[in-house]
């Protein structure tokens, strides 16, 4: 799992004590922002569609840009 800081953020990462949770048969990850996504058919393809979300917001810009 990653606990990578986002730039600027204090402190040490927050706790999780699961990202991935459960609903009937259907499995969902959650963000730090309280963004739910699902659902998948197991927790693999939820590990999956978290790794592609960081790796999205990993590419974001740090701030803002202005034009």
């Amino acid at each position: 799992m990653d606990t990578q800081r986002r730039t600027g953020e204090a402190g040490p990462p927050p706790f999780r004590s699961s990202r991935f949770f459960c609903v009937g048969s259907k499995w969902y990850f959650t963000t730090r922002e309280g963004f739910d996504s699902g659902p998948f058919a197991t927790r693999e393809r939820a590990e999956i569609g978290l790794n592609r979300f960081l790796h999205v917001v990993r590419m974001l810009p740090d701030e803002p840009q202005l034009h």
